[in-house]
């Protein structure tokens, strides 16, 4: 099994016609990803890679699709989100970055008020190795297995992901959430979803300073996840009041730091890697 896309995910990219929406279609075609059609606004008629472009999502949604991938730049991103998910999409990743927070604060609400999911924005996507791939990771690195991943950092992943690999662990869904202020699924939603996944064995967490999500993960952790979790904290060196990397990634008021969320995880029962090799040790030695 796998949580949110798997064999059976009929995804539309929006903004297939730009060059990052054509460039990453192929890609996720090549790895075996039922996109069935793409949306542009004038558009419509064309084809790319093979698959139809429609005008609108509406007009798309006769291809059964079930999710979306957005390529769109930032000033369009809230429309496209917004028309995804007024049309009947389910499941929307994001991919674009620079979104301003108060487009990203309605989208939030949106998607929650249609009952949905999104992925992002500023992330990654998602891929459930040997099923499904919607967004810009290097698949090649991942192998089908039984560990979960959630992380807010891409890089990240892709070395933790290449390790576990590495090591002859594969992955059941890795997750890359973003690393935004405002996001649409959390650390606890995802775990939530990894919890009823027979599959799915053990989970990493890969956080990194700013904000307050690791330690909400952490209580949740405590409480209602059962199965086991290894985690990963970027962040550590970084100076408070300095932003580092994301728009997330920002320590305030003693708050957000990377030595808070180690505690907290550990608290929880969490073992945390210092380095991405150590958290795939780690994993390794906690399947046995």
């Amino acid at each position: 099994m796998a949580i949110l896309i798997d064999e059976s995910t009929k995804a539309i990219v929006q903004g297939i016609t730009g060059y990052q929406g054509s460039f990453h279609t192929k890609r996720m075609l090549s790895y075996g990803t039922k996109i069935v059609a793409g949306v542009t606004p004038g558009k419509g008629g064309m084809d790319v890679h093979g698959v139809p472009v429609f005008d609108t999502v509406k007009s798309a949604m006769e291809t059964g699709a079930n999710a979306s991938i957005i390529f769109v730049p930032p000033a369009f991103a809230k429309d496209a989100v917004f028309e995804a998910v007024d049309s009947g999409i389910k499941l929307v990743v994001c991919i674009t970055e620079g979104i301003p927070v108060h487009d990203e604060l309605d989208m939030y609400w949106k998607v929650k008020e249609k009952s949905a999911v999104l992925i992002g924005p500023n992330c990654p996507g998602i891929i459930s190795p040997g099923k499904s791939h919607l967004g810009i990771m290097p698949y090649e690195i991942f192998k089908e297995g039984n560990v979960g991943i959630i992380s807010r950092s891409g890089t990240l992943t892709y070395q933790i992901a290449y390790n576990l690999s590495s090591l002859g662990i594969g992955q059941s869904t890795v997750v890359g959430i973003g690393g935004d202020r405002i996001i649409g699924t959390d650390f606890n939603e995802l775990l939530r979803m990894f919890e009823k996944d027979d599959e799915t064995s053990a989970v990493i967490l890969i956080g990194e300073i700013g904000g307050t999500d690791e330690e909400n993960a952490a209580e949740f952790i405590s409480t209602e996840f059962s199965k086991p979790v290894v985690g990963y904290i970027a962040g550590i060196t970084a100076p408070p009041g300095k932003r580092m990397g994301h728009a997330g990634a920002i320590i305030e008021g003693g708050r957000g730091t990377a030595e808070s969320k180690i505690k907290a995880l550990e608290k929880a029962g969490v073992r945390v890697g210092k380095t991405p090799y150590e958290v795939a040790r780690i994993t390794k030695e906690i399947l046995k």
